[in-house]
């Protein structure tokens, strides 16, 4: 089938399409109702089914005679380390640690925080969580003690499963000190700490609820999956809520994996035993659907990496694990090929390794600017592909849908709608809009499998922020629009969008001028009060490696650069060179902040933030070009 036929499909008739793919999936138990609607009039995939996550990850291709095969690739340069597990080495560690969790009082039902590096064992203890029921949810290790204790009372988890410690370029950050001060902050108090050490000059205070995570895995007996229904909450993934609150995202079992097997084959164009690599971590929904659970289901090779793309020890770490480990597929953020880029400018460190193992290349998590798209196909002949998707979303909504046809790429959108999604751009009053008109982006109903469920125990708003703004329709918050070809361009958060004296203008948009300067490496364009016009465009610009260039000349020649592409009403003045720019750990960047710290606005700092110290150094550069100031 080609693009326009299985999307078609999809649409027109969802039922008999998913029920196809679930075929594709083993089931203990296979689903007679396979869609259906919640309470909210939401969809309910495969209500009826039994099955289980863990044993589609490992378990059955054991049994059909792959246990030999290489399941995981840990990949560490920061204590240079590689070790490969099989598919049988794996589920030895996770049966016995599931049975380990389950002498612990355990059960179906139950819930744990997964606070750990990205090393195997954050993926032994995900998957041992979903071989016996129990909904994990994953923190990222080193998140403040805080940001920490407020999952834990909203969760409330049985079991702390952690790490002695994560290292953040030379970094040692003991784990436990934090763990503990959380648990102290929490007002739910689980009742044990399970914790690995690795032994690399942490400290660890021990506590009575403590149990060595080693001692609890080979003291138990390896365990069976036991069998969950489809709707059963394979975990809780925490994104940051415009409240301050995070949104606790609910993932089923059933439609997710269904989607995450249809994901690798259809999106991805990965076949089983391929190596696939996404280079994220744990904590972000990228770290479980392609990291953990897409590629073992799909029976991939996945590739556990604990390092930076650059400085651990340098830019051509990616190149050589693709290299090494022969990667066929990958997949990471925009920021980090841009910061490679910025450190490697004439891609010098790309011709030291053989890369002709890797097939395509695929970019998520920001939108890709076109000259970043373009440094990689310059340097990197394969398909470099931008797709969007959401911590919501579970799985790719916009992409170059690889495994069934490759379309031509434009530059600069996310590609077209994947099938399972109906994706509609409406205006202010729900009316559809025409091509290249910008709106919201909206999805009807209903989603597809493997998409959010709920939010954890909190409805109200679940159904506020996603499903009332446009009746029959799931709000991505993001803004966008469509061509005459149906190709989809994200120009980002919905408040990304600044009114300049009347004037709509996509900050995205002016981003996407501004990084074109042969100069810039990285850019990020927000709107900052003004007196006069409400809001105006402040540039802040991060100069390539290498290059010296005087502030004036810059910011003259990036004005006249958005004044040609998009007219005076810009408003385009200013220009911030800084060190590097505020983001999450994923990669993307902070622009609420860049907006708060530039109007001296009280704000929160996000706990999704990579480095806190940045702050200060974006308010020291603001002030030194007379930003900043009352």
């Amino acid at each position: 089938m080609n693009y326009n036929e299985i999307y078609t499909e999809s649409i027109e008739n969802p039922q008999a399409f998913w029920e196809q793919q679930a075929q594709q999936i083993e089931w203990f138990s296979k689903p007679s109702i396979i869609l259906s609607k919640d309470k909210n009039d939401y969809p309910l995939w495969f209500e009826d089914g039994e099955l289980n996550a863990c044993y589609l990850a490992i378990d059955k291709h054991i049994q059909d005679g792959f246990g030999d095969n290489i399941a995981l690739i840990y990949d560490s340069p920061v204590t240079q380390t590689i070790r490969k597990f099989t598919f049988s080495e794996v589920k030895s560690e996770v049966a016995k640690l599931a049975g380990g969790l389950q002498s612990l009082g355990l059960q179906k039902g139950d819930t744990t925080v997964i606070y750990m590096p990205m090393i195997p064992q954050a993926l032994f203890a995900m998957l041992a969580c979903a071989r016996i029921g129990v909904t994990h949810s994953v923190v990222f290790g080193g998140f403040a003690p805080h940001e920490l204790a407020i999952r834990i009372d909203d969760c409330k988890p049985k079991v702390i499963l952690t790490a002695s410690s994560g290292i953040e370029v030379e970094r040692l950050i003991a784990y436990k000190p934090l763990v503990d001060e959380a648990i102290e902050l929490a007002e739910h108090k689980p009742q044990n700490v399970v914790i690995l050490n690795r032994k690399l000059g942490a400290k660890i205070p021990f506590k009575k609820y403590d149990i060595d995570y080693d001692a609890l895995v080979y003291g138990s007996e390896e365990i069976p999956c036991v069998p969950v229904n489809a709707t059963h909450p394979l975990y809780v993934l925490y994104t940051s809520g415009t409240t301050g609150k995070p949104k606790g995202i609910v993932r089923d079992t059933g439609g997710y994996v269904t989607a995450l097997k249809f994901s690798m084959t259809h999106i991805y164009g990965v076949k089983p035993d391929e190596v696939f690599w996404a280079a994220s971590d744990v904590g972000w929904v990228v770290g479980h659907s392609f990291i953990t659970y897409g590629p073992l289901i799909n029976r991939n090779a996945t590739i556990v990496f604990e390092g930076k793309p650059i400085k651990t020890p340098d830019a051509s770490t990616f190149w050589r694990i693709i290299s090494e480990h022969k990667v066929s597929t990958m997949f990471t953020a925009p920021t980090a090929i841009r910061a490679i880029k910025k450190e490697d400018p004439n891609g010098d460190f790309i011709k030291q390794y053989d890369l002709t193992c890797l097939k395509t290349q695929f970019l998520a998590g920001e939108r890709c600017d076109v000259a970043t798209l373009e440094w990689y196909n310059e340097h990197i002949p394969v398909p470099a592909i931008d797709h969007w998707w959401q911590t919501e979303s579970g799985w790719p909504m916009i992409a170059n849908m690889m495994g069934v046809e490759y379309l031509p790429v434009k530059p600069g959108s996310a590609g077209k709608a994947v099938a399972g999604y109906d994706i509609r751009i409406l205006g202010e009053n729900g009316q559809e809009l025409g091509p290249n008109e910008e709106g919201y982006v909206v999805i009807k109903l209903p989603l597809p499998p493997g998409t959010l469920l709920d939010l954890w125990k909190d409805n109200e708003r679940f159904k506020s922020g996603y499903l009332n703004k446009f009746e029959g329709y799931y709000f991505s918050g993001d803004g966008g629009f469509k061509d005459e070809e149906d190709y989809i361009y994200i120009t980002g958060r919905v408040d990304d969008v600044i009114n300049v004296a009347g004037h709509r203008l996509s900050t995205a948009e002016m981003e996407e001028i501004v990084a074109s300067h042969p100069s810039v490496a990285e850019c990020a364009v927000v709107g900052a009060n003004d007196d006069l016009k409400g809001q105006i465009p402040l540039a802040f610009v991060v100069i390539k490696s290498g290059i010296e260039m005087e502030h004036f000349q810059l910011e003259h020649e990036v004005v006249q650069l958005v004044r040609e592409k998009i007219g005076a009403v810009a408003s385009l003045r200013n220009v911030v060179i800084v060190q590097r720019l505020p983001k999450t750990r994923s990669g993307k960047i902070l622009r609420k902040l860049l907006r708060s710290i530039a109007d001296k606005t009280e704000f929160q700092i996000p706990s999704t933030i990579d480095d806190v110290a940045i702050i200060d150094e974006i308010q020291t550069d603001l002030e030194q070009y007379g930003f900043g100031k009352k």
